[in-house]
Parts: C-alpha cells; sequence; structure tokens
C-alpha cells in the first residue's frame, strides 16, 4: 500500500523541491530578517531549503472571510498523553563548534551588518558544525556585490549543506533582478534544488546567454500562466518572447491569455514580434471604453489586429461584467453571422467565449455557480487550453456532472497532468457514468490502480471498489523499532545534527526546521529509510511532531502511521469532540491540518494554537460557553482544544451536520461554505469539494477529509471516506 501523503496545503515550500507532485497553488513571499529569525526565534516549518523566505500561502482569489493559515509558524514542542519527552541527542560528533549560542550571536552581527564582527565568528567557528553561518551572513550582508568566484568557493568549502545551495540560489535571484545574467550563468549548475524563483533566474540567464534550450526547461509554468507568479517568473516570460525556441504558435497563444488579462506590455512585445504591432493608444483608448470600441467593430476592417482588440475589448468588459460581455458576444455573433464577409474569425470567437468561461469562474462565489460556465467553455473548444482553462472547464463540468465536459477538459490537460491521481479520479467519475460498458470497465480498472494510494483520491477510490483503509497496515499505532546504530548515525550526520543542536538550544526554529528539511532531502536522495525512520522517530521522542509528520511524508517508501498521524493529547480530543458531539477523528483531521500539533503555531492573521483559533472566534466561543475571554488561555493546549472542537460542533450544526461543509466553514468561514452549496437538490461530495472556489479551501477540505478516514482507523471508529463525506444538501 501507498502512505497517506502529506497535505499541501500546510506543508513546506520545498515539497517541490522534494519532488512531491504540487497543487496549482500560487505562493507569495514576505521576507524575514536575521534578527527576526535569530531572536524572534523563528517559524516553524520554513518553507524552503534554498530560499531566505517564509512562505505565506495565498493567492490572489482566497477569501477575506474565515482565516488562512500560513505554512510558517511560531512553534514550541506539544507531547502526547503520559509522554516525558526526551531531550535531543547530543551532537557529539561534531563539538568543535562554539556552540548555538555563537550561532545566535553571529546572527545579530549579521542583522547589524557588522562585518568585522562576522569575520571574527568565521575564525572562532571554524570547522564547526555550524561555520558556514557566519560566512553566509557577511556575503549576504551585501549580497550583489558578490562575485561567482566568491560563491563558488563556499560551495566548494561547504560542499552539499542546505546554506551552500541556498547561497547560490539566492545569488542567482539577486543578480537575475539586476539582469547580471552572465552572473546568474556562472552559478547556475551549483543550484540543485530550485524552487519556482530561482528556477526562473536561471532560465533568464540562459535565456540571455544563447541556451534557448535550457531556458525552455521553465516555459511549461510560465508562458501561458495568468495567475500571480514570482516576478523573476513574469520577467522571463516576458524576455522568452525573443527565445529562437519559441515559435509564432507560441506566441500567439500567449497573446491570447496577456489580451485577457490585459497585459499591457507583453501585448506590444508579443504582437509587434507576430508582424502584427498593437499600438498603447489603441489599447488604452480600449481601457477607457470598450463600449465604443464594439460600437465601432461593425465599420472596421477584417484583419488580424482587429481581432486582438476585439478580444482585448471582450476581456476588459468582462472584468467590468462578464454579464454584458456574454450579451456582448452573442449580439455580434448574430450580427456577423448575416454578413456575407464574416468580421470574427473563428478563433476569435472561441477565444471570446473562453475568456466569459474563465471570468464566469472567478465569481462562483459572489454569484453562485451556474452551467452557462460549462456551455461557454464548450463553445470554445480547440487544441489551445492552458493548464489554468482546462481547470476550470473541469470544475464547472464536474459541478453540473457534465461527465462528456469533464472528459473533454481532462483531454485539454498536458499528458503528466492526466496521469495525477486528482484527474484519473475524474476520469474514471466520468467514465462510470457512460452508457458504453468498455468505458465503465475502464473506469473500474482505474479505480483499482488508484486504491493503492491512501491519500484523498486513493481513498475514495477504495470505496469505489469495496477495498477499506487499513492503518494497521501501515504500522497502525506503533512506533517504528529503531536499532541503536541507525540512531547514532543520525547525529553523525551532520544535517540532522545541525537541526537537532538548533532544536535542542532553543535557537532559531526556521533554521533548525531548514536543516531537517535538507537532511530528509539528502536521506532520501541515497534512499537511506532506515535513517530517515530513525530521525523521524528521535524527533517525536523529543516532541518535535511537525518534523517528524515532514520526515514520512516527504519519502516515498517509508511507512508509519504512528510518526506521520500522532494523537497528541488523545484523551483531552475525544473528551471535548464527544463534548462538542463531533467525530474525534475529524478533530483531529483539522488539527493536523491547521498546525500540524505544533501548540504556539501563529498564522499572520492571529489564528493560535493546535487548533488555530481566531480571536475574534475564541471571544465568541468564550461568550457561549460563559467564559471570560482570556487570549493566553485561549492559546494554551488544553482550552485551544476545547475551543476549537466547541467551535467544529458550532458549525457543523449550523451547515446541516454536514462534515464538508464544516470544514470548508472552518476554513473560509460559514457563509462561503453556504454560498458554494448547491441552489436547488443535493450534490454529491467530492463534487462539492472539487468546485470549492478558493483554491485553498478546496484543497484544505480534501487533506482534512483525508486525516479524518485514517484518524478513524487508528481511533478504532473506521468509517469510510464516502461515508464520512456524504452529500452536500441544497442551501435553500
Amino acid at each position: 500500500m501507498t502512505k497517506p501523503q502529506v497535505a499541501q496545503g500546510i506543508k513546506d515550500k520545498n515539497a517541490k523541491r522534494q519532488n512531491i507532485t504540487p497543487d496549482r497553488l500560487k505562493k507569495t513571499a514576505l521576507k524575514t530578517s536575521v534578527l527576526g529569525l535569530a531572536t524572534a526565534m523563528g517559524v516553524m516549518g520554513l518553507s524552503q531549503v534554498a530560499c531566505a523566505e517564509l512562505t505565506w500561502g495565498s493567492d490572489s482569489s482566497y477569501p477575506q472571510e474565515g482565516k488562512y493559515k500560513p505554512e510558517s509558524y511560531q512553534p514550541q514542542s506539544y507531547q502526547p498523553d503520559n509522554y516525558q519527552p526526551q531531550s535531543a541527542p547530543s551532537n557529539s560528533s561534531y563539538q568543535a563548534d562554539n556552540g548555538v549560542g555563537s550561532f545566535t550571536a553571529a546572527a545579530i552581527a549579521a542583522e547589524r551588518g557588522d562585518v568585522n564582527a562576522l569575520y571574527n565568528y568565521e575564525q572562532a567557528m571554524n570547522g564547526g558544525l555550524f561555520a558556514m553561518y557566519p560566512t553566509y551572513w557577511r556575503m549576504n550582508v551585501d549580497l550583489n556585490s558578490q562575485s561567482p568566484a566568491a560563491v563558488s568557493q563556499f560551495v566548494r568549502q561547504y560542499p552539499d549543506t542546505v546554506m551552500a545551495e541556498k547561497l547560490a540560489a539566492d545569488f542567482a535571484e539577486t543578480k537575475a533582478g539586476s539582469n547580471d545574467y552572465a552572473a546568474v550563468r556562472q552559478v547556475a549548475n551549483l543550484i540543485t534544488n530550485a524552487d519556482d524563483s530561482e528556477r526562473c533566474a536561471v532560465a533568464l540567464g540562459f535565456n540571455n546567454g544563447g541556451d534557448s534550450m535550457r531556458a525552455m526547461a521553465a516555459k511549461p509554468d510560465v508562458w501561458l500562466a495568468t495567475k500571480k507568479q514570482p516576478a523573476l517568473c513574469d520577467q522571463l516570460a516576458l524576455e522568452m518572447n525573443n527565445n529562437a525556441l519559441i515559435s509564432n504558435q507560441d506566441r500567439v497563444s500567449r497573446l491570447k491569455r496577456m489580451l485577457r488579462k490585459g497585459k499591457t506590455g507583453d501585448i506590444m512585445a508579443l504582437s509587434s514580434r507576430l508582424g502584427t504591432p498593437i499600438p498603447y493608444s489603441s489599447l488604452s483608448e480600449i481601457q477607457l471604453n470598450p463600449s465604443s470600441f464594439f460600437s465601432r467593430f461593425a465599420r472596421e476592417a477584417n484583419t488580424q489586429t482587429n481581432q486582438y482588440l476585439y478580444l482585448y475589448a471582450m476581456g476588459r468588459l468582462a472584468e467590468k461584467s462578464y454579464r454584458e460581455a456574454a450579451l456582448q458576444l452573442d449580439f455580434d455573433i448574430k450580427q456577423d453571422n448575416q454578413r456575407s464577409a464574416k468580421l470574427l474569425n473563428d478563433d476569435t470567437r472561441r477565444y471570446a467565449y473562453r475568456i466569459l468561461g474563465v471570468q464566469r469562474m472567478n465569481h462562483n462565489t459572489d454569484d453562485g455557480f451556474n452551467v452557462e460556465a460549462v456551455d461557454w467553455f464548450r463553445n470554445s473548444l480547440d487544441d489551445d487550453f492552458s493548464f489554468e482553462e482546462a481547470e476550470y472547464y473541469a470544475m464547472a463540468a464536474i459541478r453540473f456532472s457534465r461527465w462528456d465536459d469533464v472528459v473533454e477538459a481532462i483531454s485539454k490537460m498536458d499528458a503528466e497532468t492526466q496521469k495525477t491521481n486528482q484527474w484519473q479520479y475524474w476520469l474514471a467519475r466520468a467514465y462510470e457514468q457512460s452508457s458504453d460498458a468498455n468505458k465503465r470497465n475502464t473506469a473500474k480498472k482505474m479505480y483499482q490502480n488508484l486504491a493503492k494510494s491512501n491519500e484523498y483520491y486513493g481513498l475514495m477510490a477504495k470505496d469505489k471498489v469495496g477495498q477499506r483503509f487499513d492503518a494497521s497496515r501501515l504500522g497502525g499505532s506503533n512506533l517504528p523499532n529503531v536499532s541503536t546504530a541507525d540512531r547514532a548515525r543520525v547525529m553523525q550526520n551532520p544535517h540532522f545534527a545541525r537541526a537537532f543542536a538548533l532544536y535542542n538550544a532553543d535557537a532559531s526554529r526556521a533554521y533548525a526546521n531548514r536543516e531537517w528539511n535538507w537532511a530528509v532531502k539528502k536521506a532520501r536522495d541515497n534512499r537511506d529509510d532506515n535513517l530517515i525512520i530513525a530521525a523521524a522517530r528521535q524527533a517525536y521522542d523529543m516532541g518535535w511532531l511537525d518534523r517528524a509528520i515532514y520526515a514520512v511524508d516527504n519519502t516515498d517508501r517509508v511507512d508509519s502511521l504512528a510518526l506521520s498521524h500522532p494523537m497528541p493529547h488523545q484523551s483531552a480530543v475525544v473528551r471535548y469532540s464527544q463534548s462538542a458531539g463531533i467525530d474525534p477523528a475529524w478533530a483531529y483531521g483539522i488539527m493536523r491540518q491547521e498546525s500540524r500539533f505544533v501548540a504556539s503555531a501563529r498564522s499572520n492573521v492571529g489564528a493560535s494554537g493546535l487548533m488555530q483559533v481566531m480571536p475574534d472566534t475564541a471571544k465568541y466561543i468564550a461568550r457561549n460557553l460563559g467564559e471570560t475571554y482570556s487570549a493566553s488561555r485561549a492559546n494554551s493546549g488544553d482550552t485551544n482544544i476545547r475551543y476549537g472542537t466547541w467551535y467544529m460542533g458550532d458549525i457543523f450544526g449550523k451547515l446541516n451536520s454536514q462534515p464538508v461543509l464544516a470544514t470548508a466553514g472552518y476554513n473560509a468561514g460559514p457563509n462561503n461554505a453556504k454560498r458554494w452549496q448547491p441552489t436547488y437538490g443535493s450534490l454529491a461530495a467530492d463534487q462539492y469539494v472539487e468546485s470549492i472556489a478558493f483554491p485553498e479551501t478546496r484543497n484544505y477540505v480534501k487533506h482534512v477529509m483525508e486525516n479524518a478516514t485514517i484518524y478513524s482507523s487508528l481511533l478504532g471508529r473506521d468509517q469510510p471516506i464516502s461515508q464520512r463525506m456524504g452529500t452536500v444538501p441544497a442551501a435553500f
């Protein structure tokens, strides 16, 4: 059996670096000072191995209602019931360092920009476990002034370390940002684990250095992207216009997306390269008054430039009102069909409908779902869909059980995307509804293959083929046995040794987590499962549960539910869940997703504790319980569990006692969960979940349902995921 996978919404950003399939959810980053890392002592799960950023998951469409849980938190350990934590093992194999006190002092010197002090720390810490840090900080005081040779020397001096990877990646991003692409190329081969921004920095270097092929490696991710992405990726897409391997058809495809989004600079650059330059004055005039353009369009010649301008005008009108844009398009097509020589080309008509479909999907929360989105996408069918467009088409078709359209939408995705569990599941769901016996048989085979996995779609597929999730096959609640030799090997590994030393000294948790994540990656690259298990077991024994979870979830072949799905404070969780009238497995599913069992977790909007309760929500709970609100008490472990489970029960009762609705409501607010309910009739819960308008909440609900199903088996109250999710009733 394949082990259950970590929930993407809570995972560190370097999940992508660890070869774990990411959701297509863009993230923004909040830069953090070295002093903040060294003195505030960190934020849990620093999301990268190579970047000096704290990743706060975000998306332009994310709701204001409800709360948002970032991927990074300020942690303390949180132990299971009746557990006596052990100290971190001493780093006996690495005693040359002066200790994490020197590390912290050097970090403070770096914040001051005290280069002389950092030189002194380099000498004092030379040969020690943390020797690379003062050098990294010294070079990072003015990274743009460093040379590629100096960066290369650092990498040679500290090979295979996370800080060597980080310095090279930081340097590449900095130099790409200042258009010093020659410097980027000189360090490109030193970056082995790039995130999106770093990958775009490297591609920019090659794109401007004559190596067109290497630059093109980033094309699938940036060329047709219209959602928010790193600034360097936007820059790469713009500059890739001049790449020798970009065809005119590629340029037309991107131009249509830029016309839809209204990206003036891209539009002008692409149209000029295509030989149909669109002047800024024309775009500006349409931007100010798209209706005026439509009024005179019938008198214009059928030129390619006018086709592009029509799409630009349609995009601007649709941003204002997709209803008005739909009426305009229908009117123009009817008028055009009466002309002997049509003014609207077939390709223009199709993409105009695509514009309507995409814009309609962006208004599902405000305006409710409508099958017209499916019809508009079907009217736009051609061989040129971006992933975003195909995903929207699939989501709309899933919502309204338009199974032929589901198949059509999935066929518009690239081959690798179609093979993912998500789209294999929905393709099987579509085939399952077919009148063709061969397709129904194919659906069964697809479900059987998916059922080998224990993530959300695998658990759903198990129910389709009559299988049950069995926790005992993945070790149940039994912790793995670790040999004395493997325990010793953990502290002989410098990466794990640094992580444990930083954790044990209560130094910067951000750096401790980065070192841990890198250690897991290196062990996995070496296929050293025993080392990973030993390290995860030691982290668990210390109460460092979030890193134990990370270690197991970021490996391909290590199965241990005791480590990946721990149950701290079990008696409290069960007692308070029963008091609130909810399933304890669901409470654990929420808790694992919210905080990874980090008691002092804090989100960027104020949610806190194991259950990530918002301050206003905590005040509401306290009033209803007849208690005086106290922030410190609300954030404490026992009270936070009590408050969180009470609130789960409160939402559960208000949302039709439907766990999927309540889970969505816990994340995005109950009003949004209601808005996503069907207007008439009921809807299969998996269809409701897949059409949730907010990407973060959509993935959150999937992972909570996955977690809850696994926890129900661990707690001896096994409930299949389909039964747990049930059916979502109409809102009225």
